[in-house]
């Protein structure tokens, strides 16, 4: 009785695959946020400038002067 063939390059990058996918996860848990609370945070922020930039009494953006 033999076993199957195992192509061991192919073995060893799905073992580094599963590897590198493993501490991904473990530094994106570790460090970051995830995409979606970036998306978010990312949407949030420009609704707040963009409703600031609506208030704004100069609509070109400069102080006005004294002169």
């Amino acid at each position: 009785m033999m076993g199957d063939v195992v192509n061991l390059n192919q073995y060893r990058k799905k073992r580094s695959r599963r590897k590198d996918r493993k501490r991904a996860t473990e530094n994106r848990a570790r460090h970051g946020l995830s995409q979606t609370e970036r998306s978010t945070n990312r949407r949030e922020r420009e609704h707040l400038e963009q409703d600031l930039e609506g208030k704004r009494l100069d609509p070109d953006g400069e102080p006005p002067t004294n002169s």
